[in-house]
């Protein structure tokens, strides 16, 4: 029997792209922030599937991204902008770390949604 479950968090906004250059004091901190928001609410997208058998060993985790417009995407760096969305599972005590050894990412998949843009990120423990 495998456990896994879904969460959804609204996309990575710019300041959390690996792009993203900060050129001065308050762009550096508004990312911070940005960043702490992001982790903040993964975290509590977690807690709220209430998990029972955790920690887990390693898992696997496989993002999901639904955006308003159809273009291509870059899955390095989509995969980059949710590291604040891994350190929240790593928060809310699901893994011990984010590393590779921990947190298997697969690659990302993009699809549309013009209504309701997000990320879906479906984790799988693995035994």
């Amino acid at each position: 029997m495998s456990e896994s479950f879904t969460i959804s968090l609204p996309l990575p906004g710019g300041l959390l792209s690996p792009n993203y250059k900060p050129g001065s004091y308050g762009s550096r901190m508004a990312q911070a922030l940005a960043t702490k928001k992001y982790r903040k609410r993964a975290q509590e997208a977690v807690n709220e599937v209430r998990l029972e058998n955790f920690p887990w060993e390693k898992c696997s985790v496989k993002a999901s991204f639904f955006h308003s417009t159809k273009r291509r995407r870059d899955p390095d760096n989509a995969t980059g902008s949710l590291k604040a969305a891994y350190d929240g599972l790593v928060d809310a005590g699901l893994v011990s770390d984010d590393d590779w050894e921990h947190m298997e990412r697969e690659k990302p998949t993009f699809s549309f949604d013009l209504k309701f843009p997000r990320v879906e990120i479906t984790v799988e423990r693995i035994r």
